[in-house]
């Protein structure tokens, strides 16, 4: 697999061959599938006990709804989140396309592929999270978003319109600098220190952004670990592991604490 040229347009590139490594992690998942607004929708509920009544809207990577996120969305829901995670590839996920070598299979053509899905997913999220609050909100329920690499910019846009109190992003992929100019709403940033999605200068550049314009965000950077750590990294590797469970564990907090407010 080759790397694609830098694209001046973004300081989070769109995302590339790196989003397409990683591990498949096993588990028995616990949430259940419905279809809103035409989009198939992963929902995992707390118990009673932990319910604190505010929905996490989830918007996965390119691998869509491979067990990881299944995985990562009932670890929210275990902290007392209703989760709902939408998949806007329509089951057209980058593991289709991966050979057992790790390399995609022969023929495929990797950005072709995402410029057919991007228009897709903008198009159908807005009418998804409407659906979602529409069947699943209340008055007094509180919103927060996670988004992981391909998600990262329906976080950034929630943030910015006020659909949502509090959002986090984790090796994001697809950001310009309005993403960070136009915020809103408090961003927790979760970052690789090798990521060529979000590298050293366009991290820096995002975070002059954010300093200049007063935003209100927290940046956590992880060294050693790649893109993809957060949802994709290698379980085996203790380092890695440790890496993927503080990821969710700070996110977590931030949700816990902006929503409090």
């Amino acid at each position: 697999m080759t790397g694609q040229p830098t694209n001046n347009a973004y300081l989070a590139q769109p995302p590339s061959d790196c989003c397409a490594k990683g591990s498949l992690h096993a588990g028995e998942t616990r949430g259940s599938f419905e279809t809103l607004a035409g989009a198939k929708t992963y929902i995992s509920r707390p118990t009673e006990a932990k319910a604190n009544g505010n929905i996490i809207l989830y918007f996965p990577d390119v691998w869509a709804f491979a067990n990881n996120a299944l995985l990562m969305m009932d670890r929210y829901a275990d902290a007392g989140y209703l989760v709902l995670g939408i998949d806007y590839l329509k089951g057209d996920t980058i593991i289709n396309y991966k050979a057992e070598n790790g390399d995609f299979v022969e023929g495929f053509d990797f950005q072709a592929w995402l410029g057919k899905l991007l228009p897709v997913a903008m198009d159908m999220t807005p009418s998804w999270i409407e659906a979602v609050k529409a069947k699943y909100g209340k008055a007094d329920t509180k919103y927060a978003c996670a988004g992981y690499c391909f998600g990262a910019p329906f976080v950034a846009d929630l943030l910015a319109n006020g659909g949502c109190d509090a959002g986090a992003f984790a090796h994001p992929a697809f950001l310009k600098d309005h993403h960070f100019s136009n915020l809103k709403k408090p961003l927790f940033l979760s970052c690789a220190e090798i990521d060529p999605t979000f590298g050293w200068e366009s991290r820096r550049t995002a975070l002059d952004i954010l300093n200049k314009e007063n935003k209100i965000y927290h940046v956590q950077l992880f060294q050693g670990v790649q893109h993809g750590f957060a949802v994709r990294c290698n379980l085996d590797n203790p380092y890695e592991r440790w890496t993927r469970e503080q990821s969710h564990a700070a996110i977590t907090s931030w949700f816990d604490f902006w929503l409090s407010q």
